[in-house]
């Protein structure tokens, strides 16, 4: 090989090792400087709210038992009366109450009968339940239960199906506000954060928005609702 080819290959075999040198500083640096501003926080924001429900969900819920099916069927329909009559009393109107058709079980016809003594043969069930966005009127009329019981109304209660439900159907209107505002604390967390780590607060790398919770504010008043949402925000640190 003749000596200036070969100066050719040295000059050309120095130049790459000067490139990959010069390459791989350059790959180290930017990778020094990624990481760099990799550094995060994530944080979590609350918003609460109290809220008062603005409908009522209200089962009344009555039994009654007899050997014969027909006595047990004209005092359903007494029983039905009674509670309506009560119901309107109330304020309430026709609009408001819905009377579902009664539940009836014959003791005998159930395989652990056993065709032995079962008491009263026939029980039934019915419930007239009320839907309403007057929540006063219903918190009122509960105090007054009493009246149909004085009127010989069996009521039964205590099961879910029966029991009265409050809720609150404006969450949409509060959802904006309550998501800004628990933003608004994620990021006052995460400056503190930054200070006292010496780190100034970049933007934000990504939000996630958590879910809204609507749950009674105690068990004693059903009626409040308390409104929750947590919002977790990952920010970017700098020096």
């Amino acid at each position: 090989m003749s000596i200036p080819r070969i100066r050719e290959n040295a000059v050309l075999a120095v130049g790459i090792c000067l490139g990959l040198a010069l390459l791989g500083w350059l790959l180290g640096s930017s990778l020094i400087r990624f990481k760099e501003f990799e550094r995060t926080v994530t944080v979590k924001g609350l918003a609460e709210r109290e809220v008062a429900a603005d409908v009522a969900l209200w089962p009344v819920t009555f039994t009654a038992a007899d050997n014969d099916l027909n006595r047990l069927y004209d005092t359903l329909g007494t029983t039905t009366d009674k509670v309506e009559a009560f119901l309107a009393a109330q304020s309430f109107t026709d609009q408001e109450i819905t009377v579902a058709p009664p539940t009836v079980n014959d003791k005998l016809a159930q395989q652990w009968g056993g065709g032995g003594d079962v008491g009263l043969r026939y029980t039934a069930t019915r419930t007239v339940t009320v839907y309403t966005d007057r929540v006063d009127a219903v918190r009122a009329a509960l105090g007054e239960l009493a009246e149909l019981g004085a009127q010989g109304v069996v009521l039964s209660g205590g099961d879910y199906d029966t029991r009265i439900r409050f809720v609150f159907t404006g969450l949409n209107e509060l959802k904006p506000a309550m998501v800004e505002e628990a933003t608004r604390n994620a990021r006052e967390v995460a400056e503190k954060f930054a200070d006292d780590s010496q780190s100034r607060l970049g933007k934000i790398k990504q939000a996630r928005q958590g879910v809204f919770s609507i749950e009674n504010r105690d068990a004693n008043t059903p009626h409040i609702k308390k409104v929750r949402v947590v919002s977790t925000v990952e920010y970017y640190l700098a020096d």
